[in-house]
């Protein structure tokens, strides 16, 4: 399945470098390197973002657990679970 935006995005011609045996199964499975490799990068760049989100903002979340702990959920008495 390819990203929603790939088509529209511009393109930019890469080298990579792989092991010999992974290029030659992959070419025998008929696997397109390109689609391939952007669906891996996509993944690890969501991945890094979400490390790096966690990270700025590891105060805050941990003072609103705090609060939580503390004080409960806001507006907790009108929940109807």
């Amino acid at each position: 399945m390819r990203h929603p935006a790939a088509d529209a995005t511009p393109r930019r011609a890469t080298n990579i470098s792989l092991p010999e045996d992974i290029y030659k199964d992959a070419k025998e499975l008929g696997i397109n390197f390109s689609q391939t490799c952007e669906r891996a990068l996509r993944q690890a760049v969501q991945v890094e973002k979400d490390r790096q989100w966690a990270i700025k903002y590891a105060g805050f979340i941990e003072a609103y657990n705090e609060m939580v702990e503390r004080d409960g959920l806001p507006l907790a008495q009108y929940r109807a679970f």
